[in-house]
């Protein structure tokens, strides 16, 4: 199973999104949420071996704080450790994930209308610091 990263988990608790964003959301903190034997706390069981979260405690601080990157990347963390452990979570995790991917609706959908023999288009999902430097080329007439 490929790790749920961080931004995602981020997006998610923010609100980004659409309804399907927020129905994912909710998805997740009940799938976190069910019964999970080795506890729901860190630190050692009586014998000293480690105890492992659930989850539940990195959910409540996401969502409390849904744009600290250290509160997202825990939380991927705690899914990732408890999927390793538990088999069941595993897989009810890895279904939460195929519903709430981009081919349940989620995705991006770009569309381009008209002429762009002479143009530039960029498609895409995530961008971030692009810079277009834009000349005029003298050859090309304007177009009204």
């Amino acid at each position: 199973m490929d790790p749920i990263t961080a931004a995602t988990l981020a997006a998610l608790a923010g609100g980004l999104g659409s309804e399907a964003g927020r129905h994912a959301w909710q998805g997740l903190t009940a799938l976190v949420r069910r019964p999970f034997q080795r506890g729901s706390a860190q630190g050692t069981e009586e014998d000293g071996s480690l105890q492992v979260s659930s989850g539940e405690l990195e959910v409540a601080a996401l969502e409390s704080d849904p744009a600290d990157p250290l509160r997202a990347q825990a939380l991927a963390t705690a899914l990732g450790v408890r999927a390793a452990l538990d088999g069941e979570f595993r897989v009810l995790l890895e279904e939460w994930r195929r519903q709430s991917g981009p081919e349940s609706g989620g995705g991006v959908h770009n569309s381009v209308t008209g002429e762009t023999r002479d143009s530039t288009v960029v498609q895409g999902q995530y961008f971030s610091g692009l810079t277009f430097n834009m000349t005029r080329n003298p050859a090309t007439p304007d177009r009204e």
